[in-house]
């Protein structure tokens, strides 16, 4: 089942649609980071799920604001490799708290 639209609260008065798609990983000059996920692992959603979300979509504004304030070549691969750690920080995360509850998370290939 894909989402592609899902509201999440943020307090009791105010909600947010956060658009929820297929992302590859993003390609830079600087190489690309981890997929994003766009559906959760086990289709279970949970407060991880919507952590990891939340985690994901700051990121991707902390990435704008960074990038509209650089100044140089170098300020916007600082901002680069910062979302690509968040990225990854976010997944790592995600799949820690799903793995020690007991969801298999990873990759699975058949065939050769």
């Amino acid at each position: 089942m894909t989402i592609r639209n899902m509201i999440l609260p943020i307090s009791g008065l105010v909600m947010i649609a956060v658009p929820l798609t297929a992302v590859a990983a993003h390609q830079s000059r600087q190489g690309t980071h981890e997929p994003i996920l766009s559906q959760p692992i086990g289709d279970i959603e949970n407060n991880f799920w919507f952590d990891y979300l939340s985690d994901i979509r700051e990121a991707e504004h902390e990435l704008k604001k960074d990038l509209k304030r650089a100044t140089d070549d170098e300020d916007r691969r600082d901002a680069r490799e910062e979302y690509r750690n968040e990225i990854a920080d976010a997944n790592k995360d995600y799949a820690k708290e799903m793995r020690e509850r007991g969801y298999r998370v990873g990759r699975v290939t058949v065939g050769e």
